[in-house]
């Protein structure tokens, strides 16, 4: 599972063992995920599945994670654009905030 996270963006989230499965714990024992051990070629793998519960909260959180990330994203393009010429921020903030 940590592997997919790693590979899955693009190495961007490395998290050690010790975050994610306290985390899907958590997640877990509030019903939002179902998990079985099963066993590939003598390894054991867990396996975790979204609740319906775990749908509808992951579809509540992403709506509030979209709000917030176009707000930065607006606020940091405004604030660039306000900035003397010279020292303007990359271009990169105005294709962030839609621009």
């Amino acid at each position: 599972m940590i592997e997919r996270l790693r590979t899955g963006s693009g190495g961007r989230i490395d998290l050690p063992t010790g975050t994610v499965y306290p985390a899907l714990h958590r997640l877990e024992r509030a019903g939002l995920i179902c998990s079985q051990w099963s066993s590939d070629s003598g390894r054991r793998r867990r396996s975790c599945e979204l609740t319906p519960a775990g749908i509808a909260g992951l579809d509540t959180t992403r709506s509030g994670w979209e709000e917030f990330s176009t707000a930065v994203s607006a606020s940091a393009a405004r604030l660039c654009c306000s900035l003397p010429a010279g020292q303007r921020c990359a271009r990169s903030w105005h294709n962030l905030a839609g621009r």
